[in-house]
This record gives C-alpha cells, sequence and structure tokens, in this order.
C-alpha cells in the first residue's frame, strides 16, 4: 500500500467517475473510504488494503456492508497499484497473494517444469490442472512438507479423506495425477512416480445433468416473442443466440460484427474454448432479434463486440455477465426460480443437443454444430435423450406383477 501515491492519484479516480455516469451515493461512498485509508494507514499501522478492509469486519457482521467495502477498497487498490479504473462489469475484490506465491521452491518448479512441457494443451485444461497441483501441494507443504521426497502416503491420503470420508472429487485427482505424470522426467529417483501412487483410487461419477422441459421451452419462447417483452433487446438477442446456436457463453460474449456475414446467413467464429473455427446457420429468428438490438439499442461504441453493457461506460460482455443475463431471462419466464435449479446458458446448450438428437440427427453432425472437437463430448448430452432411451428399455412380460403393485 502507497499511501502517498492514493493521496496524489484519487482526484483523477473521481473525476472519471463523475464523469462517466457513476452515482453520487457511489462515488461519495468511494471518496470516504479513500480518506480513511489516507488518514489512518499510519496510525492503525495499516501495511496492505487487506489490513483497511479487517477494520471493517471488526466493527460490523452485515455481510452486505463488507461485501460493499470489499468492493470499494478493492477498486481503489487496483487503482493505486495498478492505474485501472472500474468498469461495471466485475466487482473487484481485494488482491489476494495467489496460492502459487506460497509454495516453496522445489513445488514451484513442478508447476513451472509442468506448464512449460505442456504447452500443446488448452490454457484452460493447463490453468485447471496446475490450479488443483498447487492446492494438493500447499497442503502438503502446510503439512512441514518442503521437498518431494519428504511427502508420505499418509499425508496424500489425509488430503483426499478427512474424517473417514471422501472430500474430494476424481477430476481433483486425474488433474494432480497429469502434472506428476509431466514432471517425471524432471525429477531424479521416480519421486513423482512414487507420489502417483500414493493418489487413491477413485471412481468418477456424473450427475444427472438437468434439462429444460418442453413447458420451460414454451415459456421462453414466449418470453422472446412476445411484442412488449420485460427485458432488454440486447438480453432477447443473447437468450436465442444461446437457445438457438447452442453457442458457449464465451462465444455469445466475444461476437463482433465481423463474425456475422448477413449476405450467407452465417455466423463464423474461433472457440474460445478450443480455439477450433465454428461455422453455423443464422437462422432468421436470431438474426432478427440481432437486428434490432444493433439498430434500436446498442450504444455508440468503438468496441467491435456485438453485446455491450447497458449502461455507461458501454464495455463489452465478459462471460460471468452472462451468468446474470441468464437468470434474469429467467425470472422473466418464471422458470427454474427454485434454489439448486441448473440457471446458466450451458443449460440451453444442452436442450439443442438433446433436441436434435431427438430428431434423428446423426452425433457427427451434432458434434459439429456444438463445435467439439471430440465426439466423447456428446456423451453427457445422452442421458436427456429420453425419446431413443425408452427404445432401449427391456419388457417386464416374464415377470408377472400382482394387481396391487400396479400404477393407474
Amino acid at each position: 500500500m502507497d499511501v502517498q501515491n492514493l493521496q496524489n492519484k484519487y482526484p483523477l479516480l473521481i473525476t472519471y467517475l463523475e464523469s462517466n455516469g457513476y452515482s453520487k451515493v457511489y462515488i461519495a461512498g468511494l471518496k470516504r473510504d479513500i480518506q480513511r485509508i489516507i488518514r489512518q494507514a499510519e496510525l492503525r499501522g495499516w501495511k496492505t488494503y487487506t489490513d483497511a478492509y479487517l477494520a471493517y469486519v471488526a466493527t460490523s457482521k452485515s455481510a452486505s456492508y463488507l461485501r460493499n467495502k470489499r468492493t470499494n477498497i478493492g477498486a481503489i487498490e487496483r487503482f493505486e497499484k495498478q492505474g485501472l479504473y472500474p468498469d461495471r462489469c466485475h466487482r473487484h475484490q481485494i488482491l489476494r497473494t495467489s496460492t502459487y506465491d506460497l509454495l516453496p521452491v522445489e513445488f514451484k518448479s513442478v508447476i513451472d517444469n509442468y506448464c512449460s512441457s505442456e504447452k500443446r494443451k488448452k490454457d484452460t485444461t493447463i490453468y485447471t490442472e496446475s490450479h488443483n497441483a498447487t492446492t494438493f501441494l500447499l497442503a502438503l507443504h502446510q503439512k512441514g512438507m518442503d521437498f518431494l521426497d519428504k511427502i508420505t502416503e499418509s499425508a496424500v491420503l489425509e488430503i483426499f479423506y478427512q474424517n473417514g470420508r471422501l472430500c474430494r472429487s476424481c477430476s481433483y485427482k486425474k488433474n494432480i495425477a497429469a502434472v506428476l505424470k509431466a514432471c517425471i522426467p524432471f525429477f531424479p529417483q521416480n519421486v513423482c512416480t512414487r507420489i502417483l501412487a500414493y493418489l487413491p483410487a477413485l471412481r468418477e461419477k456424473r450427475k444427472n445433468i438437468q434439462y429444460l422441459t418442453p413447458v420451460e421451452v414454451s415459456r421462453l419462447k414466449t418470453l422472446f416473442t412476445a411484442s412488449k417483452s420485460t427485458i432488454a433487446l440486447r438480453d432477447k438477442a443473447i437468450g436465442l443466440f444461446a437457445l438457438y446456436t447452442g453457442l458457449r457463453s464465451c462465444d455469445i460474449a466475444g461476437l463482433t460484427i465481423a463474425d456475422i456475414d448477413w449476405a450467407n446467413d452465417l455466423i463464423c467464429i474461433r472457440q474460445q474454448k478450443t480455439g477450433v473455427p465454428l461455422q453455423i446457420p443464422l437462422t432468421a429468428t436470431v438474426g432478427n432479434a440481432l437486428y434490432d438490438y444493433l439498430l434500436l439499442e446498442r450504444p455508440e461504441s468503438g468496441h467491435p463486440e456485438i453485446f455491450l453493457s447497458l449502461r455507461p461506460p458501454y464495455t463489452r460482455l465478459r462471460s460471468g455477465s452472462l451468468s446474470n443475463i441468464a437468470i434474469k431471462i429467467m425470472k422473466a419466464a418464471n422458470i427454474r426460480t427454485k434454489v439448486g435449479e441448473r440457471k446458466g446458458f450451458h443449460i440451453f446448450r444442452h436442450h439443442l443437443a438433446t433436441t436434435l438428437l431427438g430428431n434423428d440427427v446423426s452425433q457427427p453432425v451434432i458434434s459439429r454444430i456444438l463445435g467439439h472437437t471430440a465426439p466423447a463430448s456428446l456423451n453427457a448430452y445422452l442421458s436427456a435423450d429420453f425419446l431413443h432411451l425408452k427404445e432401449c428399455a427391456l419388457s417386464i412380460e416374464c415377470f408377472p406383477l400382482g394387481k396391487e403393485v400396479c400404477f393407474e
């Protein structure tokens, strides 16, 4: 925390907020927090912005109040340290020390060697596997182990089991194993192979995937086609994109004007998850909703992305923003209002896959439409293909049932 730097620069932050339409209440609250930090940092011995936040924790138990303080202080910290202004799209939290930074030297080298040797993998895969391995190694470090040859089987099993019950998933174990396997050539005496042998044998489980019912689909279509809709044109266009194209949220958020081939009614993108090009039809339903948004609601902006925030400063949407839009759409359609019900746009993608399966579209064609790079990726959607699952049911004619167990 550089209090002098904050004192010199914070008027620029206030000017930015005022000129970009932020509310007077928000600006006043942020200004009070800045002035409090400047006045009391030296007096109370605050060394970090986390110290400033903990001072609020000591005086209040209100979750909403403390969440507001985390957001404000996080925005102040990013501005003072990185020169970044708030963007309305994110609730900036206080910067935290990364898990990687807490590892001892040899454990860091495991992560470094894995990341440097596995560049052929997708960035998201590398991040997930290295993050899981980092938390695993940090847990071992917290048990007093700073070197790979000091790791014991009992310590490894304690990470996976607490009070005799499994507390880690099979995918967590597989990600750790992937990192250790990649690091075998970098460490002597088969140390990584030994730790691999300590990992428990876990059975992979797959939960039943929730799906859109015919009633829910009908309500969504009614919402999207209503002449006086309760949702913005932007949200209507995004919802139709998700329902009829099956695009992932990250790809919808990243759509640009150049991705739409109006002359040939095509959507042409490079998928963010796989990096593979994808070309799918632009139907009249989706195209008309997109045209209405571009013509009637989208603000003028230098951003190439199609979908922007509804309030200034008009910035591109992120995947997290689309999750909020999905919740808003489902609330407007009066579906999936219960706690625990799946509310993200991926359920729209799942609906498209199962609809195509139910209409006897071949699996390779569905995989191409969804942009899958591996045919096995479609397996997760087969559990909701009820039409064809019924064809697999066995007859019970050979097993007579008593009248009392039959249901009308």
